[in-house]
């Protein structure tokens, strides 16, 4: 039982215009007002800070089972709740892949044993990934699985995409797509273009990412059935998920925070954090994801949280592996570059990381600060600057390309399921 006094409760469709009070039992909202009374509760006098739904994430990797050195489920839960998180969605490319529902009850039981964010695992499309026979999509969702995915490469073959399309439109499950065509990027490190011709750099092409979303709306559009667009990063992906929406393709897409807030000339540096997959791409991409933001085009932002660890990220840029940890840093990310810079308003930014993720997956009691509604709630300061430290990340591993930089917005609180897991 807690009480959250004079919050500033901010929703996708506005903020309220006085500060009220949030009462939760059992680990949902159950009365919202001004001046609220509640003997016996636990309570947390916010003094005019936002409350917003928690945050969500359809793309993370928590890296167990198989890489514990990387990320735990307990490491990643930890910093998942520091971020403003309370719900996260899990890749399958562990060791072995989630493509088995005993895999996927491990992830849930042990996301429940650490109990600090909603854990969700996604399972494979294909058997070992491996682009050949598909996974038992019906056991799988009656596991636990609302989302399906090969993650860290696209489903290749466009006859088991199709397959696979058909049967999760009958099971009821989202299948995201990494759009990556793997015979165009090959050992691509980088973006292809000025940036990797003068750094003499194997490019990874925009043709790569594009040729797998083309495939893939057509193939949505020739069935009728869903499907989501993993890390958007292209000026061309943008236009072609656009005009798909137009057409009326059942459609969804994601972007990250370093694909709007980084560019192909970070690479300058050698600094191995700045890689990763899809690779940043040029400044008119970026500006072409923020506009995809703002016009509805790309409908949420996850964050690909990708650990790795000290040692693989010291290997050479062209031989270290790609990825970047951004639970931590997601939201000020989406206040600094989209927020402040006049690209979304607050409620449009609590839009993209909460209530539009809750749609796209169907989880109907999350997205919204509400009587009814799950005690999933994100208690932040707006306006507060504050630099990322390296020292000070939850995660295990520390391979941020913001570390020293100085953000706006930070997270003050995080409460899952009616109870504080951050403060």
């Amino acid at each position: 039982m807690l009480l959250i006094k004079n919050a500033k409760i901010v929703n996708a469709d506005g903020v309220s215009d006085k500060l009220q009070d949030i009462l939760i039992e059992d680990g949902k909202i159950v009365k919202i007002g001004v001046n609220l009374k509640a003997d016996g509760y636990q309570s947390i006098d916010v003094a005019g800070k936002y409350a917003s739904p928690g945050f969500i994430d359809l793309h993370a990797h928590f890296r167990q089972p198989g890489h514990e050195y990387k990320e735990t489920i307990e490491t990643g839960s930890k910093a998942a709740a520091k971020g403003g998180y309370t719900t996260v969605f899990c890749m399958p490319n562990t060791k072995p892949p989630i493509d088995n529902i005993a895999l996927v009850d491990f992830v849930i039981r042990e996301g429940k044993r650490v109990g600090l964010v909603n854990v969700y695992p996604i399972g494979a499309v294909t058997k070992g990934q491996q682009d050949e026979e598909l996974t038992d999509m019906f056991e799988m969702h009656k596991t636990g699985c609302l989302m399906l995915s090969d993650d860290g490469k696209s489903v290749n073959n466009s006859q088991v995409m199709r397959m696979a399309l058909q049967y999760s439109q009958m099971v009821g499950v989202l299948i995201s797509e990494h759009c990556e065509d793997q015979l165009l990027s090959k050992s691509g490190v980088m973006n292809e273009g000025y940036f990797s011709t003068l750094l003499g750099m194997k490019g990874d092409p925009v043709v790569s990412e594009t040729t797998i979303i083309s495939r893939d709306i057509e193939l949505a559009y020739y069935l009728g059935c869903r499907i989501h667009f993993a890390h958007v990063s292209t000026k061309r992906s943008v236009e072609l998920i656009r005009r798909a929406k137009v057409d009326g393709v059942k459609v969804s897409a994601e972007a990250c925070p370093h694909h709007f807030s980084l560019s192909d000339k970070e690479i300058k540096s050698f600094n191995t954090h700045f890689k990763v997959k899809p690779p940043l791409r040029s400044e008119v991409d970026v500006e072409a994801v923020k506009t995809g933001l703002k016009d509805g085009t790309i409908d949420c932002i996850a964050t690909d949280h990708a650990p790795h660890s000290q040692e693989e990220k010291e290997l050479d840029f062209d031989q270290a592996p790609s990825g970047m940890v951004g639970l931590e840093t997601a939201f000020a990310l989406g206040v600094t570059e989209l927020v402040s810079k006049g690209v979304l308003t607050l409620t449009q930014l609590i839009d993209k990381m909460s209530a539009s993720p809750a749609r796209i997956v169907g989880l109907d009691k999350k997205g919204k600060i509400a009587e009814g509604m799950d005690a999933d709630i994100t208690i932040f300061d707006a306006d507060k600057e504050w630099e990322v430290i390296a020292k000070d990340f939850a995660s295990k591993s520390k391979n941020s390309p913001f570390i020293g930089k100085k953000l706006k917005g930070l997270v003050i609180a995080t409460i899952c399921n009616g109870k504080q897991t951050y403060a």
